[in-house]
């Protein structure tokens, strides 16, 4: 039974690697794969002889004691266990993302284009992978890469200088999300799963991080594609809204508020994320011609509500991702829950060699993460952190947990198609899978591998 729940996880998670081929969306997979999974438990409970208590971490005693209605009732409770958890992280990136739609209803972003004031190539990308650093860090590395190849697309004209851009932009926002709690999906999974806390993961991956962002650009800069100047030409465009910029700072300190939030009152990250977005949409109610309730919808308002920023930005949130984040997170539990993936991390712990054990305590090598930051550029990052939490054991704050974040995080720069942010950027300037490969892949590899060694050298001083 164990085998065929392995063989149909298999043949789904192949289906959303090749989404682009298949040409079907990668939600249709993860759910359809989350839903078999889990009736093939409930039809042959009777059948395992082993049971996994996620809260403990570890296997249920006397599992193969309990009567059928006893093991549906764990199953029921296990089910619901991990439906709570998921609903955590999807509440949490629905805040979110409803917040950065607020802030892009007042286009409050194009205050971002008045930091650009210069023509050297060399100097805009110095700017943009700061700015993609820096931004992913708040708003996530997925939208800071919309952003920042919107206003891209205004400032540079000629396509091709435009892909090298996109291209490093893409290191620069992986990089800067994977040293925030919520800068990119797969760490807000490890915080909110109390794998990692704020100040630890700032003060592990800040500096590997940066070292991942600065020397894909430092050896960019001195390419031919970055020398010179752009011909940069003034568009009348969209006038900068009067409360852009105000939203702007506001949307962006709601954000960085919630990990603060979270320290002060050890509650989870979404219920602070509620109170951010509670706190923009006021403003933003208050600054728009509308005065509709977003709890109102009848049809005497009917006509308000189009006019609302928070209907407005409510009807623009990525539900696919949304429920494709439900599917395989809950596709992973079921695995889980059958003690498949604590299993296999034992295996691991036995077949790998044990680097820097001695010193940092941690059981799983460094070699393990690495290939799980390489694997990442081939198969969605999302069911391989999700699948690590269910694997290993370690307290909150090993070096492993931060390690994972990074690499995770940092390794789905070396494909186009490895991170939200490259696919989203391979969408807006249509790049070529193989152009990627052969002109940004090693760059991003560079800056992978000198952040892990980096990460490696400075976990001793912790």
């Amino acid at each position: 039974m164990e085998t065929l729940l392995i063989v149909i996880f298999a043949m789904g998670y192949l289906a959303i690697t090749l989404e682009h081929n298949l040409k079907v969306d990668k939600l249709i997979p993860a759910l359809a794969m989350m839903a078999i999974l889990w009736a093939i438990m409930a039809f042959g409970v009777d059948g395992f002889s082993t049971w996994f208590d996620s809260g403990k971490h570890a296997l249920v005693d006397g599992y193969e004691a309990l009567m059928h209605e006893d093991r549906m009732h764990l199953l029921e409770e296990t089910l619901l266990h991990h439906l709570g958890k998921t609903s955590e992280i999807l509440v949490f990136l629905l805040g979110a993302m409803t917040i950065v739609e607020i802030i892009d209803y007042f286009n409050g972003f194009a205050t971002i284009k008045t930091f650009v004031r210069t023509r050297s190539k060399r100097k805009i990308l110095w700017i943009f992978s700061f700015l993609a650093f820096i931004l992913s860090a708040i708003i996530d590395n997925l939208t800071a890469t919309i952003v920042l190849v919107s206003i891209l697309q205004k400032i540079v004209k000629r396509r091709e200088d435009r892909l090298w851009y996109a291209g490093l932009i893409v290191i620069a926002a992986n990089a800067g999300g994977a040293w925030s709690p919520i800068g990119d999906v797969t760490t807000t999974m490890l915080w909110i799963g109390n794998k990692v806390t704020t100040v630890k993961l700032i003060s592990y991956l800040l500096l590997p991080s940066l070292i991942c962002m600065l020397i894909p650009s430092f050896i960019a800069s001195y390419l031919p594609a970055f020398k010179g100047k752009i011909d940069y030409e003034e568009e009348d465009g969209q006038k900068l809204h009067r409360f852009g910029p105000t939203m702007l700072y506001l949307g962006l300190s709601a954000i960085v508020f919630v990990p603060i939030f979270k320290t002060i009152t050890h509650l989870p990250p979404y219920v602070g994320m509620m109170l951010s977005l509670a706190v923009v949409a006021t403003f933003a109610e208050i600054y728009s011609s509308s005065k509709f309730s977003i709890s109102t919808v009848d049809g005497d308002h009917e006509e308000g509500a189009h006019h609302s920023p928070v209907h407005k930005a409510l009807s623009k949130i990525e539900l696919p991702s949304i429920l494709f984040f439900l599917g395989i997170l809950m596709a992973v539990a079921a695995l889980e829950s059958l003690g498949l993936l604590f299993g296999f991390a034992d295996w691991l712990k036995v077949a790998t060699p044990l680097v820097g054990t001695e010193i940092v305590g941690t059981q799983v090598s460094d070699l393990v993460v690495i290939l799980l930051g390489v694997a990442s550029a081939v198969i969605d990052n999302v069911p391989l952190v999700a699948a690590s939490l269910g694997m290993f054991s370690e307290a909150q704050d090993n070096p492993l947990w931060h390690f994972i974040a990074y690499s995770a995080g940092t390794g789905g720069s070396m494909l186009i198609i490895g991170s939200a942010a490259g696919v989203v950027a391979m969408g807006m300037e249509k790049i070529d899978f193989f152009w990627y490969l052969r002109k940004i892949a090693w760059l991003a590899a560079v800056g992978f591998i000198a952040g892990a060694v980096v990460f490696i050298l400075t976990r001793y001083l912790f």
